[in-house]
């Protein structure tokens, strides 16, 4: 083994929350070591900016931080020190601009993380900041990190270390949870991952899912909620489906199977579509009369089948019934590593703001810490302000 590496500050991770302890570091004139398994930092940012890089939410403040349910009162504090303004005006800082989507949503004008990513690597690395690709993180030896290296096992002699690996969705690209059971090891309490933001499985009939696997199920509602998502092959998926999840998958935990009602038609009234479900349909089959009166057809046509026998197809009354909450058994949660985002993590009570108890000098921030929000920026966001809250607090230990 190597001789071992020594620096003041060591950021295990580099995601959006490890980037900006590195930040947060800098800016107090301590210049951190990033490392970070993978041969480039800030994958899992990359890819998530594919479809458009939503970066955080325009809503009221006050609405903005209900987003994180229970863990809404302990994060506060360190959203209130880096709001969604601030954000804006982070990336602002970057040279690039934003702008606020029909939804709300907030996106970079070009709607892509990379030129976000160049920009703010290319500043770290002006403020001093040193970057170590290819460097797993094993564990500890005594106090000292150790790290799986192109050239070797390495040790590196931290003052003090900010851990921000992230949870253990899409583990190709770095986030794989690996570091829970090392942690436990070490007594510290880990609340187990749950995928979170995440698709369900249903168990369809064979004949609808070769017929609508792939088909979008738009202008929906489901527990209050309108919105639309995606049939798959196994089940359900989608940004309404990912609102509800945390819920959801809660409710599968507890019972085995998680029951949801999909209102097929909600900007029409139950009275409304019993009406005209009823209406005489003359030599016209349900399907066509359906299609005709109510523009049922394609996959909500499919569903209803999927939902009822052959005796409630026929029966106007029970249609109407499928048609404002159609059944739907949700069997279990999609493999955590396709989930968006995960729940649990490093429990807060083990921690003195963002530091460990038991280990002084050691700092968690990101996806790693126990909390979990819907998507619409809030998940960025709060990455962004516990790195933030992590490099700060972890310099003014230093200092």
């Amino acid at each position: 083994m190597d001789t071992p590496k020594t620096t003041r500050a060591a950021i295990i991770g580099g995601g959006p929350a490890g980037l900006m302890a590195a930040q947060a570091l800098a800016q107090a004139g301590i210049a951190a070591d990033v490392f970070d398994a993978m041969p480039s930092v800030g994958r899992k940012f990359l890819l998530a900016g594919r479809g458009g890089m939503n970066i955080t939410h325009s809503e009221p403040y006050e609405q903005f931080v209900t987003r994180y349910g229970a863990r809404s009162a302990v994060l506060k504090p360190m959203l209130d020190a880096f709001r969604p303004d601030d954000v804006r005006a982070w990336v602002h800082s970057l040279g690039i601009d934003t702008f606020v989507g029909s939804s709300g949503r907030v996106f970079p004008t070009e709607m892509k993380a990379a030129p976000m990513l160049r920009a703010w690597l290319h500043q770290l690395r002006e403020s001093g900041v040193q970057f170590h690709q290819r460097h797993r993180w094993l564990g500890w030896q005594d106090d000292a990190l150790r790290f799986a290296t192109p050239d070797g096992e390495r040790t590196v002699q931290a003052e003090a270390a900010i851990f921000a690996l992230g949870g253990a969705s899409w583990a190709r690209l770095g986030s794989d949870g690996a570091w829970a059971p090392l942690f436990e090891g070490r007594g510290v309490p880990v609340a187990p991952l749950r995928p979170s933001n995440c698709g369900f499985d249903v168990g369809w009939s064979r004949h609808f899912m070769e017929k609508y696997a792939g088909h979008p199920l738009t202008t929906v509602a489901a527990r209050g909620k309108k919105g639309q998502f995606v049939i798959t092959a196994t089940g359900i998926e989608g940004s309404l489906i990912y609102a509800l999840s945390a819920a959801l998958r809660d409710e599968l935990l507890a019972n085995g199977t998680a029951h949801l009602e999909l209102d097929l038609l909600p900007d029409l009234s139950a009275e409304r579509v019993l009406d005209e479900a009823s209406k005489p349909r003359g030599s016209r089959s349900m399907a066509s009369h359906l299609q005709g009166r109510l523009g049922i057809k394609g996959v909500k046509a499919g569903l209803l089948h999927e939902a009822l026998g052959k005796e409630d197809y026929a029966n106007p009354r029970r249609v109407a019934q499928a048609l404002k909450a159609l059944p739907l058994t949700l069997r279990a949660t999609r493999p955590i590593d396709e989930a968006i985002s995960t729940a649990g993590g490093i429990r807060f009570d083990a921690l003195d703001g963002l530091m460990l108890r038991s280990q002084p000098g050691i700092y968690i921030a990101g996806e790693m810490l126990d909390w979990e929000a819907p998507t619409g920026g809030y998940l960025l966001t709060a990455c962004l302000a516990t790195g933030l809250a992590a490099g700060h607090q972890a310099a003014a230990r230093l200092k």
